[in-house]
């Protein structure tokens, strides 16, 4: 068995009967959607065409919002309907990420997630959804499409009908009957200045300009609903703090097994810099959920599919490395330090780069999809880690072997990660959402943040370490270099965070 929904916007008037039922049936905020309808207007004055969308969660087979759910709220029953468990949500907006179709939202009224359950409450009673039972023109069907002598599944056979956005690869099974392609695909249709009836919303006005559109039908949205960003610049944050933590106790570990003595910095600072860095990160994760006091339930309500998961485990156990890693060092334990050191490596890369596979299942944005993302954040890890250390180094007498080591892992990581964004931002990118979020970057609205925020900052820092290569250098320009790589990747991670969430899904 399969639910699904099939949509004939042929028929469809526009009238906002299924929105009203829906936000009816479910108590749903004000300003809040589980179903809406979306209106594109084409051509100039009088020579216009308006048309409607329906838009609303896709119950998608291959359900992404599933997989990246950290606590099993969100769930494929059995007859194929993607549900919510309200009770275990605790506000991580990862599903918000992962849905290529805008369909989640965080409720005003529970601070959890919500979206269209097909009115499950009302399948298991043998009733159809609100939204069917009101629609003027029957232009919505629900049925099993599975069973080739339902309603639905009949419609679909003899019809042909689109999907939004098939190549996410998800399985949507919400099916659309004479539907304009600038109703479906959200890049095809930016917004004018003004809706019908209202201002649209600061997020999609922003991003207008930097749409393609269509100049053949000048295709404008009237009428959509807001879909804010729903990270900002805690997770940006947090993307820099796990970074230092893993990179400076990766750099001390690497460090003692090659036998270049760090004294104090390699005993005490490091994994002082990666426990500050480790709590930082955990602090700002929970501070992000709207749900806060639930952040146990990812350890207690595990879902093994998500990277969330498995990220807040790896910083807890590299937390606890950190704590061991500084015993050792009180107790002079030579070999639990090196036991401690070889374990530094692998655990700092996974938690510098479990954020790659996180993004990863965030399908709905499709610039985080990118496959050097994983290694680019063990890069960035070892330039802002080594960059810390550098900062501290002259709090420590260290040899020259000890300042070459450093500057030498701290050049070639600087300039690692210029190189691979040079890669990511002049080849092509496997999607068009992709694409206009890489513009936005380089010559749209954050061009300035990333050239001169971002790449000047990286440049300059490497050049100003590059003279101590051979361990011998000034100081004051080495703290300075690595003060720069810090500003240039939380300049960096910003743009990425925010451009990544720009291009509109629906």
């Amino acid at each position: 068995m399969r639910y699904g929904f099939a949509i004939d916007q042929r028929t469809c008037i526009g009238c906002h009967a299924c929105t009203v039922a829906c936000k009816t049936e479910h108590e749903v905020p004000v300003g809040q959607f589980r179903t809406w309808v979306k209106y594109v207007d084409t051509g100039e004055f009088p020579d216009t065409t308006r048309s409607f969308g329906v838009m609303r969660c896709n119950h998608c087979t291959d359900a992404p919002c599933v997989k990246i759910c950290p606590t099993q709220a969100l769930f494929k029953r059995d007859d194929g309907i993607v549900d919510f468990d309200n009770e275990r949500c605790i506000g991580c907006k990862s599903c918000m990420q992962a849905c290529p179709y805008d369909a989640l939202y965080i409720d005003d009224n529970t601070h959890t997630a919500a979206k269209c359950n097909l009115c499950a409450h009302r399948i298991d009673n043998d009733m159809e959804p609100a939204c069917v039972v009101v629609c003027p023109t029957h232009s919505i069907w629900v049925g099993d499409l599975d069973d080739p002598t339902s309603g639905i599944a009949r419609l679909i056979g003899t019809h042909e009908t689109t999907v939004r956005s098939p190549e996410q690869n998800t399985g949507p099974n919400v099916f659309y009957l004479g539907a304009d392609h600038a109703v479906l695909d959200p890049l095809a249709a930016p917004v004018a200045d003004t809706y019908l009836w209202a201002k649209p919303d600061a997020q999609r006005l922003a991003t207008a300009a930097d749409l393609p559109g269509d100049p053949t039908t000048r295709a404008r949205t009237t009428l959509n609903t807001a879909h804010p960003r729903p990270w900002g610049w805690r997770v940006t944050t947090y993307l820099w703090t796990k970074a230092v933590a893993a990179g400076a106790l990766a750099i001390a570990g690497l460090a003692h097994i090659l036998g270049v003595d760090l004294g104090w910095l390699g005993a005490y600072g490091a994994p002082a810099v990666a426990l500050l860095g480790a709590a930082a990160t955990g602090a700002l994760l929970i501070w992000d959920l709207k749900r806060p006091e639930r952040f146990l339930y990812i350890f207690l309500e595990s879902n093994w599919t998500s990277w969330l998961v498995w990220g807040a485990y790896a910083l807890a156990a590299f937390a606890g490395g950190a704590v061991l890693w500084i015993l050792a060092a009180l107790l002079e334990i030579g070999w639990a330090q090196t036991v401690l050191a070889w374990l530094a490596i692998p655990f700092g890369a996974l938690v510098a780069g479990y954020t790659g596979f996180l993004f990863g299942q965030a399908e709905g944005r499709d610039l985080w999809q990118s496959p050097l993302l994983f290694w680019h954040l063990l890069v960035q890890a070892g330039m802002v880690g080594s960059g810390a250390l550098l900062v501290m180094a002259p709090f420590e007498d260290l040899s020259s072997g000890a300042i070459a080591f450093l500057t030498r892992a701290f050049v070639l990581s600087t300039g690692l990660h210029l190189m691979m964004l040079g890669i990511e931002y002049s080849s092509r990118h496997a999607s068009r959402q992709a694409s206009v979020a890489a513009h936005i970057i380089t010559h749209g609205r954050y061009a300035r943040l990333f050239w001169l925020g971002a790449i000047a900052p990286a440049v300059l820092a490497a050049a100003l370490a590059a003279p101590a290569w051979t361990g011998s250098g000034s100081a004051v320009l080495l703290v300075l270099a690595g003060l720069l790589a810090q500003v240039a990747l939380l300049d960096y991670e910003t743009a990425f965070v925010r451009a990544g969430q720009d291009p509109p899904l629906s």
